[in-house]
């Protein structure tokens, strides 16, 4: 009721203005069509994206790769077929077959991505750090060229 009320309030011809109801309720339409485009962008849309990311990891599961399930089980891909998977887990080697959307991380591809964003972090900080020597020795330079 009180969203009503509020929705009666923010619209020009509310609160009994006395204005007809034609042109309040185009504005009413329009503001729930917006409403509906904000909801869609900041909820629907980004869930979109990470089901699509979800997938696309399943997808790429290969023969050694380590996953960890949505149970909590960790263990090794032994071999891939094409809805489930076996793992091999613990030191005794036990072997389960799973589906494949049971799987919640493959940790070989995460690995493999924060290793690669540390050998970038690492390139730029030594990028940063040459060019900081490069304009120390061009401001002793120039120190040396103003002495003379």
């Amino acid at each position: 009721m009180n969203f009503l009320w509020l929705m009666n309030m923010l619209t020009p011809g509310g609160a009994g203005s006395g204005e007809g109801t034609k042109g309040g309720s185009w504005q009413m339409i329009l503001l729930l069509v917006v409403m509906v485009g904000v909801m869609y962008f900041t909820m629907i849309r980004p869930q979109k994206k990470r089901q699509k990311e979800e997938q696309a990891m399943r997808d790429n599961i290969s023969i050694g790769d380590e996953v960890t399930t949505i149970g909590g089980i960790m263990g090794r891909v032994v071999t891939v077929k094409e809805d489930s998977i076996i793992i091999e887990t613990g030191a005794d080697r036990t072997k389960l077959r799973i589906i494949r959307t049971a799987v919640g991380v493959n940790n070989t591809s995460q690995e493999k991505a924060q290793a690669e964003q540390e050998a970038a972090k690492k390139a730029a900080e030594e990028a940063r750090a040459e060019k900081m020597a490069e304009a120390g020795k061009e401001r002793k330079k120039s120190k040396k060229d103003k002495g003379e």
